[in-house]
């Protein structure tokens, strides 16, 4: 049963994409393009001179065809990592921004596929009688 709630858990952390720093291949600086899993600082540096040659990215596939090293594999990753490309995933999701109190899961995110959904919690308790017992008799006077 632990073992199903920490999985259910773990879905659900995965499925709110916006936990993860999200970053506009157009806009990002090195340091930012560097953060994402799967871009170092030789792909950060090649984007930015790409970019800076020859505009902004138009789409995944112009950002394939113009950085050397970024292939559909590469890009795939990429984007599960958070990185978009005019505000969008590879997939054509737009960017989802969230604050960090009541962050919702993007709507098109999905559970992991051997998730399955928490058991209900057990009925609470009878409710409790709230109606005060008379006593039987007053308390003889001495």
């Amino acid at each position: 049963m632990i073992k199903k709630l920490m999985l259910a858990v773990a879905a659900m952390i995965v499925t709110m994409g916006v936990a993860f720093a999200q970053v506009d291949v157009n806009k990002a600086d090195a340091v930012a393009l560097d953060s994402v899993k799967g871009i170092g600082a030789k792909t950060a540096k090649l984007i930015i001179d790409e970019r800076t040659k020859g505009g902004p990215f138009k789409d995944w596939a112009d950002l394939e065809s113009r950085v050397k090293g970024v292939g559909a594999k590469n890009a795939q990753k990429m984007s599960a990592a958070g990185l978009q490309v005019g505000g969008k995933s590879i997939d054509g999701a737009a960017m989802k921004t969230a604050s960090a109190k009541g962050a919702k899961p993007a709507a098109d995110a999905k559970p992991a596929a051997d998730a399955k959904p928490a058991a209900y919690a057990k009925p609470a308790a009878k409710p409790i009688d709230t109606k005060v017992a008379k006593p039987a008799a007053a308390p003889a006077k001495m």
